[in-house]
């Protein structure tokens, strides 16, 4: 029978402390090789084999094609947890894990489609990822139209462009790409098999999350048979669009998840630090408790908005579309107070967290490329404003 626990009230039954747990173990295996895998840039190929091993890969896969059908919340617990460990990998993972459980919300895809894809996820243990950036739009929520081309061809289309920030493109084996259409003002996406004409170019050698694997794809001709077009055909029916924000909800989880793990590292280098000027380890000193206190404030604070968030969310499908303001504000409260219980970490274990050897100064590196993910804080803060204005208006 399920006993909750009182340090960790975001458990809250034996299906969620099995999500949990499983992502616990990962990521503990997974901080073992963090180091090696940030310092060479390289992609952690054996923790995608043990993800995959471990059923990690069809979490948010239906259950009619073998998956575990899990909800945003759970997805946000177990990423939450996995990215304690590695945080380059949660984040990379959680880009998988958001698309099929977007599409499960939004049936946006052909049916049969998505279903193939599904069954390769439980089966194969494949990942998929949509690739939308590119060098000249940059982030694809700032509306740019995509440069990648696709131009109709007897029974399909062909597409030629490159795609940057593709994470998870080494192993890849099919992946979504956004296209202008050729003659056109639409813009189509399109289910790509890797093959004839599609190349990894290895760019990807950045300061943080080193090994996302987020390097550059080119397309170049590559052939896409018409049954593999998602959307954008020109007679198409027009839908309401379905919200489907909630699964960007694996972003601010990813990067709360490192956040703890530099929480714990710091508690834990207090509590045995203790120099030869003292007479107790260093978890003893009012400056250091304060130091932790601030950590707590910021770790509870953004947890608790955050699955706050995640739960409304699922138990609320009618009100989605008012809930997009706290979703930006849930991302925002969570990256911001990630940057900042980092520092505080390090400013505990002092000049020892610049060194390699321990996976503080990687996690300062991580949880700074979380405010260049969407949404960025400016759109969050002024979805915020304009909310707040709209309703001063109303009252008048």
């Amino acid at each position: 029978m399920f006993q909750p626990d009182p340090s960790d009230p975001f458990i809250r039954n034996e299906r969620e402390a099995g999500i949990a747990a499983r992502a616990e173990r990962l990521g503990v295996t997974f901080a073992e090789r963090a180091s090696k895998y940030d310092q060479e840039g390289a992609f952690p190929f054996e923790n995608f084999d043990e993800l995959k091993e471990s059923g990690y890969l069809k979490l948010t896969v239906p259950e009619i094609f073998g998956g575990e059908e899990a909800s945003v919340y759970e997805m946000v617990l177990s990423q939450e947890r996995l990215a304690r460990g590695d945080g380059s990998t949660a984040l990379a993972v959680g880009w998988h894990l958001g698309l099929i459980l977007q599409v499960r919300l939004s049936q946006a895809w052909p049916e049969g489609l998505y279903a193939n894809v599904c069954r390769e996820v439980v089966i194969d243990g494949i990942v998929v990822n949509e690739l939308a950036s590119e060098p000249a739009t940059g982030s694809p929520t700032r509306g740019g139209r995509p440069e990648t081309t696709a131009r109709r061809v007897e029974g399909g289309w062909r597409i030629i462009g490159r795609k940057t920030f593709s994470t998870l493109s080494p192993i890849l084996k099919q992946f979504v790409v956004t296209a202008g259409i050729e003659g056109s003002e639409r813009v189509g996406a399109f289910l790509v098999r890797t093959g004839p004409g599609v190349q990894v170019k290895e760019t990807w050698n950045t300061m943080g999350m080193r090994a996302t694997g987020s390097h550059d794809m080119i397309l170049e001709n590559v052939f896409v048979a018409d049954s593999f077009m998602i959307r954008g055909r020109e007679d198409e029916a027009a839908k309401p669009p379905v919200p489907t924000e909630g699964t960007m909800l694996h972003i601010p989880a990813c990067y709360i998840g490192i956040a703890y793990g530099a929480r714990n590292f710091a508690l834990d280098f207090a509590r045995q630090h203790k120099p030869n000027s003292l007479t107790v380890p260093i978890i003893e000193l009012p400056s250091i408790q304060r130091q932790i206190a601030q950590i707590e404030l910021d770790l509870i604070t953004a947890r608790s908005f955050l699955f706050q968030t995640a739960d409304r969310w699922d138990k609320e499908p009618d009100n989605r579309v008012a809930l997009r303001v706290e979703l930006g504000l849930a991302k925002y409260i969570a990256t911001n107070a990630a940057i900042r219980v980092v520092d505080q970490a390090m400013r505990i274990v002092g000049g020892l967290s610049l060194s390699r050897a321990y996976p503080l100064e990687r996690m300062y590196r991580d949880v700074r490329a979380g405010l260049h993910n969407p949404p960025m804080d400016d759109i969050a803060l002024q979805n915020l404003a304009n909310r707040a204005i709209d309703e001063a208006k109303a009252r008048a």
